[in-house]
């Protein structure tokens, strides 16, 4: 079992991206002495507010008197409130109260509900998710079936399609089908938009609803219709499965050992162990190098990957997380013990590897443990500490940055890898620093990579997979230094 845990809580490193625009007040002044005021500071909460937080919070509980069906339902309130003072506590930045509550208060509006008509439950949840969502692309309100849902995932396996999606302008955007689901079957690609489920327009719809709509009952049909570029709008009939999370995959590529991580689940870590200790049995000296693919791997538990990187580091440092104190610093750092014992070792990503297959990428990439091939990374850099709340539900809340082993922020830079193979995978896809409401980059400094060499110039990896990036990697391993294997590419084929 992974030795590190952060804060006592789950802290994730990926996860569904969500984002909300942020809105002028929506209403006006409430007087100091209102009973409105003094409604909201009978609910309590974990610690006194300023004045001008408290007036901010008496400007939503306003909203919420007009909106909701039972107005003096304060256990809803306190709900809100105990929400509030978390994120002013504990949020990677300081926040602007105002501009919290003004996206609450619009949050409701939204809603279009009439006066005195809507749950009071409705009404809150409906401010926390826009509130929350409004920090950045990454935070979130989990209701509890939704925090439920969280761990479950989390655990690497959950019903539905298969599929990672953000939401765009709107639009559900998929990030990533993950490997031998139902998504994955049927061809869905990254960047596809969905717009329509069994034939129900879904524009506007929020990330949990989009995701609580697609999942469903195994055995069951959902019909998808998808944008894809330029071309007439389709549909795709997918049967919902139960979705098992194969985190580990592994096979044998001539003398050199290949093994496939497609998230960071719990377990991970272990089976990554188990794979490396059955290569070395089954190859023994013959053994002529280790691939580590990261591709389209978004992230999951930092516990996994701080385990991950220590599999094949003998010391020094893996990452550095930042929180808010600047003097709150961890750093985690490698014990000694090599489970691939030195071999030379390469370490595929593209632009979907993302969070944990960033802060594993760096590591062994500073570390000068193996050479990284591909294309750029996402560039998420943030922390997401899930964090119950007292009454239900939780925050999932961005609260660290983290730092690759030389001090370089990988927040909306991602890694550069240190031999860029261009081809085939479209190369202005959507990052990070794409992504409204995005984090700012720190350090721009970036790592110069040492060449880039064309995809079509890359040979059908022994196994015979049309995988030309893994045939560049065997390429790699065999001509034993990037010197020897960029003096192999013909040079047309040097870019």
């Amino acid at each position: 079992m992974s030795p590190w845990r952060f804060r006592g809580l789950v802290a994730v490193v990926g996860g569904f991206l969500v984002g909300a625009a942020l809105s002028p007040a929506l209403v006006g002044c409430v007087p100091e002495n209102s009973s409105l005021r003094r409604m909201v500071q009978s609910v309590g909460g974990p610690g006194a507010l300023p004045a001008d937080a408290d007036r901010e919070l008496t400007r939503f509980a306003a909203v919420y008197r007009d909106v909701a069906s039972d107005p003096n339902d304060t256990r809803e309130l306190k709900q809100f409130k105990d929400a509030f003072v978390r994120v002013r506590n504990d949020y990677l930045r300081p926040v602007n109260d105002r501009l919290l509550i003004d996206a609450a208060i619009k949050g409701v509006k939204d809603l279009e509900g009439k006066q005195g008509t809507v749950s009071s439950e409705k009404v809150v949840e409906a401010g926390l998710d826009a509130m929350v969502a409004s920090l950045d692309p990454h935070s979130a309100y989990l209701n509890p079936e939704q925090l439920q849902e969280a761990f479950v995932t989390t655990k690497g396996q959950f019903g539905g399609l298969g599929i990672e999606v953000t939401v765009e302008d709107g639009s559900v955007k998929i990030v990533s089908p993950i490997e031998g689901t139902p998504a994955h079957q049927a061809g869905l690609k990254s960047g596809d938009l969905i717009t329509h489920l069994d034939g129900s327009p879904i524009h506007g719809i929020s990330i949990m609803d989009a995701v609580k709509r697609m999942r469903g009952e195994p055995g069951t049909d959902i019909r998808l219709t998808i944008r894809r570029g330029d071309e007439p709008p389709f549909d795709k009939v997918l049967t919902r499965a139960v979705i098992s999370i194969r985190a580990v995959r592994w096979h044998i590529e001539d003398d050199i050992g290949y093994v496939r991580v497609a998230s960071f689940t719990e377990g991970m870590e272990i089976g990554v162990n188990e794979a490396v200790r059955a290569i070395r049995a089954q190859l023994g000296p013959r053994m002529k190098g280790l691939i580590l693919d990261l591709r389209s791997n978004p992230g999951g538990l930092l516990d996994e990957s701080l385990g991950l990187a220590d599999t094949f580091l003998e010391k020094g440092r893996i990452v550095e997380v930042r929180s808010r104190d600047a003097g709150n610093r961890q750093i985690f750092s490698a014990k000694s013990g090599d489970e691939a014992k030195g071999a030379p070792m390469v370490v595929l990503i593209n632009g979907g590897s993302a969070s944990a297959s960033e802060i594993v990428a760096s590591a062994l990439q500073e570390d000068g443990r193996a050479i990284v091939m591909g294309t750029p990374s996402f560039g998420k850099g943030s922390v997401q500490t899930i964090m119950p709340l007292p009454i239900k539900g939780a925050l999932k809340l961005t609260t660290a940055l983290y730092y690759a082993p030389s001090g370089r922020t990988i927040q909306g830079l991602g890694v550069v890898p240190d031999i860029v193979i261009a081809g085939s995978e479209a190369q202005g896809g959507q990052r990070e620093s794409d992504l409204p409401g995005a984090l700012a980059a720190g350090d721009q400094s970036t790592r110069v990579s040492l060449g880039t060499v064309a995809e079509e110039s890359c040979p059908i990896p022994p196994g015979g997979e049309d995988d030309r990036q893994l045939g560049c990697a065997v390429s790699f391993l065999k001509a034993g230094s990037a010197e020897r294997f960029l003096a192999s590419v013909p040079a047309g084929a040097r870019l």
